[in-house]
């Protein structure tokens, strides 16, 4: 009779693994995400950190023109695309300024300088896939815009498309992410990027 323990054992480990099989491809099967969150760049000695060849076409005139007033402008209206390419219509900024407010926090006013930052960042991930480099050298691009002397990034990705809220509680979940978006932060721009397949990766531009 000995023999039944280890029977019974077997059993249970072929029960465990098929579900875990199981598990996987349901997971597969469904819409998921993942981020990941640049610590905040700081201007030292009224130096920018040193940038590769790709920055400057992001760089505004010199002398840079003054950060344009505070307003309630939001991201621009675009039509969402499907089969690839940067979106502008997001409700990034609109969550992100609400989960500020819920702190006690101004708001961020929506900077054109930073969303090219964004849409270039987006597009890269869409491009390359989720494997690193997650982040390249966005804060210091976005310090380039003269806004601060901060700057975050926040980006990540989600199998079914585009999902704002979906990453905006991940972001908000995340410690490091949710410290940028409470950051001492005026500015923020966002964008997404849709893959062929159909995965949507959003990259979020703070200063």
């Amino acid at each position: 009779m000995r023999f039944l323990p280890w029977i019974g054992s077997v059993i249970l480990i072929a029960a465990l693994g098929g579900g875990a099989l199981t598990t996987l491809r349901t997971h597969n099967a469904t819409a998921y995400s993942l981020i990941t969150a640049r610590t905040p760049v700081v201007v030292a000695n009224n130096t920018l950190p040193k940038l590769d060849s790709s920055f400057y076409q992001h760089l505004v005139p010199t002398p840079p023109p003054p950060p344009p007033p505070p307003s309630s402008q939001g991201a621009p209206a675009g039509a969402a695309h499907t089969g690839g390419g940067i979106v502008i219509r997001s409700t990034q900024q609109q969550l992100i300024n609400q989960d500020r407010a819920a702190a006690g926090l101004g708001p961020l006013t929506w900077s054109d300088c930073l969303y090219p930052v964004a849409a270039s960042n987006a597009g890269r991930l869409s491009r390359q896939g989720w494997v690193p480099p997650y982040h390249t050298n966005g804060p210091t691009q976005d310090l380039g815009c003269g806004l601060g002397h901060q700057a975050g990034e926040n980006v990540g990705y989600w199998s079914g498309g585009i999902n704002d809220s979906k990453l905006n509680s991940m972001f908000m979940n995340s410690p490091e992410h949710h410290a940028n978006i409470m950051g001492p932060y005026r500015y923020v721009a966002t964008a997404w990027a849709v893959a062929p397949n159909g995965y949507g990766y959003v990259a979020v531009e703070f200063s």
